[in-house]
């Protein structure tokens, strides 16, 4: 796989105030790249600046080997972006309104048919637009993105304001984009629990620097190595123990079982101070984290919208 999107040591300041600081990253041909920070992280900034919206300060941004500065229509060329909802012609069909689009963009009605199968919109196509459901809409603009054939598409949010029904097709129809046709997807949303099972790869952005980029399958077994689930009884009684000798140690404590940070060493004695206290260990594993204890430890927690 081929590097569709690359920033190298991307910086961008707003007055004295610096938003982003010294990020880089690529985004792999074929994969669906998950954007994730909270709250006024420099995410949505960053966004802007590889869509050309916003000017880059220091460092560079690639799309297919175009730098967005200086070579700005060539790497346009190659990538789509939805930032917030379309805003399509109301009282145009969706159809319509796609080939309206499809002139703009040089694409022939064969590809306006192959972008309506793509996002399943057949059965509706021909329906004015402003009857759609917020789900309908969110599909009908990725069928515009389509038109020009990106190697990357860019979604901020494409999940906010669905229902679960809404995001699960989304998130479907965007693993196929990429893992069936090869277009790279870069995808920001504050469903962690979705971007968990939509990503391939994730990168983590915390006050303007970004924490870590990794699979999203190493970021979940790396950040629970070290990570043992206890499953104790009786629970009160080995709560009042861990709470008095492994206090610094706890990640969870909920009803039967324990979330414990232990190394291999420490694994026999704190075993043998369960027993020796007449508390039973029914169960004893490693535990893997979740995108969302991931993300809270390596941002401190905080709202992840921004």
């Amino acid at each position: 796989m081929g590097e569709v999107l690359t920033l190298d040591h991307v910086c961008k300041t707003f007055g004295k105030r610096p938003v982003v600081k010294d990020i880089s990253f690529t985004v792999q041909e074929g994969e669906v790249f998950g954007f994730l920070g909270p709250n006024g992280a420099g995410k949505t900034t960053t966004i802007k600046m590889i869509l050309g919206l916003l000017s880059v300060d220091s460092g560079s941004i690639r799309v297919a080997g175009h730098d967005v500065e200086t070579d700005f229509e060539a790497a346009m060329s190659h990538i789509s972006g939805i930032v917030e909802n379309p805003d399509m012609y109301p009282y145009l069909s969706g159809y319509e309104n796609l080939m309206l689009q499809a002139r703009a963009a040089g694409a022939d009605e064969a590809k306006v048919e192959e972008a309506i199968h793509l996002v399943g919109m057949q059965q509706r196509i021909r329906e004015k637009f402003r009857t759609y459901s917020l789900g309908m809409k969110q599909r009908l603009g990725i069928a515009q993105a389509l038109l020009r054939n990106p190697k990357i598409m860019i979604l901020d949010e494409p999940t906010n304001g669905l229902d679960p029904a809404g995001i699960k097709e989304m998130r479907d129809l965007l693993r196929t984009l990429a893992h069936e046709r090869g277009m790279s997807v870069l995808v920001s949303s504050h469903i962690l629990q979705e971007m968990q099972l939509m990503c391939d790869t994730v990168g983590i952005i915390g006050n303007g620097e970004l924490l870590r980029v990794s699979s999203m399958e190493e970021l979940t077994r790396t950040a629970g190595a070290g990570l043992y689930r206890y499953t104790l009884r009786p629970m009160e009684q080995a709560a009042d123990l861990i709470r008095q000798h492994y206090s610094d140690r706890i990640a969870a404590l909920d009803a039967g079982v324990a979330d414990l940070r232990l190394s291999e060493e420490e694994i026999p004695a704190f075993n043998r101070l369960l027993m020796e206290n007449g508390v039973t260990i029914y169960g004893l594993n490693v535990a893997s984290q979740s995108l969302e204890q991931s993300f809270m430890e390596l941002t401190g927690g905080g709202n992840v919208i921004g």
